[in-house]
């Protein structure tokens, strides 16, 4: 197996906690496959003082490669909470994305429809009236731009599968590394199982209602080596 970093967790309380996800490992996968799920139960097991099966609700995935924030539920009330949440787009999600060449105007919204295609772990940009095809909406500002392209901070507004690379690359802006949308640039270690490559897209913050308090809670999760090497620091914090 792969090595990667141990799991840091950065917000917890007794219902929900949000934790830094490495790139090059699955939020979730079948069973006998490691994936974050597999560790985080493995961490919160060994931490129980009382026996019983860990409970960890999943209302939201981050794609493989990417890394950064995501909220897990340690109770099913607090994962039907969550999930409306998220449902109702009421959980605000920051992205750091480093993409190729330099993107123009230095901000602005990307709307486009996007489908999801069947049977590969892919999505395609579609016209309006396709059948198929779903909104997808962000917000972008251009943070700096260097040699290598541009850095980008992205709002979410919808979800949808690979939203923010897809997006990018139809415009001529892949993700770096993200030979799977066409960039040329390599990110990260380059490891020769390809679905252990990073991209450089980074869940930056989360914000959402506690499922108990209902008071807001909002996590900043800082970038790992990788983006060090490129000069991106978390000086923002």
């Amino acid at each position: 197996m792969e090595e990667l970093p141990e799991i840091a967790i950065l917000y917890q309380s007794d219902p929900c906690l949000v934790v830094n996800k490495p790139a090059g490992l699955s939020t979730q996968a079948p069973p006998g496959i490691d994936s974050l799920e597999v560790r985080l139960r493995r961490l919160l097991a060994n931490r129980k003082t009382v026996a019983g099966e860990v409970y960890l609700g999943i209302p939201h995935r981050l794609d493989r490669p990417a890394s950064g924030a995501i909220l897990f539920a340690r109770r099913p009330l607090a994962a039907k909470r969550l999930a409306r949440q998220f449902e109702k787009r009421r959980v605000a999600k920051c992205y750091w994305v480093l993409v190729e060449g330099h993107v123009q105007p230095p901000h602005g919204t990307w709307e486009d429809h996007l489908r999801k295609i069947p049977g590969v772990a892919r999505a395609e940009v579609v016209q309006a009236d396709h059948p198929e095809g779903r909104r997808a909406v962000l917000h972008y500002r251009v943070l700096d731009r260097r040699s290598w392209g541009s850095w980008l901070e992205v709002d979410l507004e919808t979800g949808r599968t690979h939203q923010i690379r897809v997006q990018a690359a139809s415009r001529g802006h892949p993700v770096l590394g993200d030979w799977q949308y066409g960039a040329q640039t390599p990110f990260g270690p380059q490891p020769d199982d390809l679905r252990l490559r990073a991209i450089a897209l980074h869940a930056r913050s989360l914000s959402f209602r506690h499922p108990r308090t209902g008071q807001i809670v909002s996590v900043t999760a800082p970038v790992w080596e990788a983006w060090e090497l490129m000069g991106i620091r978390n000086a923002a914090d």
